[in-house]
């Protein structure tokens, strides 16, 4: 399965507008400068107190569509 390595910077507020249905998409650049945009619902399973920010494995089919989102590192 195709797989890109994202950097994820969301403070829990940015966070929440995604949860409350704010925001369908989240945008955000993978560690070779590419702009990537995947599914909202992807960040339920990885934010945490202060949001979500870290070095993220984004994996999706050969369609390109969404399949996972891994924690490499947060802090």
């Amino acid at each position: 399965m195709p797989s890109i390595d994202v950097v994820i910077d969301l403070s829990a507020e940015q966070c929440l507008a995604h949860y409350a249905g704010g925001a369908q998409h989240v945008y955000a650049r993978s560690q070779d400068g590419r702009r990537v945009v995947f599914p909202a619902q992807a960040l339920r399973r990885i934010v945490g107190r202060d949001g979500v920010h870290g070095l993220y494995r984004l994996s999706f089919t050969s369609d390109g569509k969404f399949e996972s989102l891994v924690a490499l590192s947060s802090r």
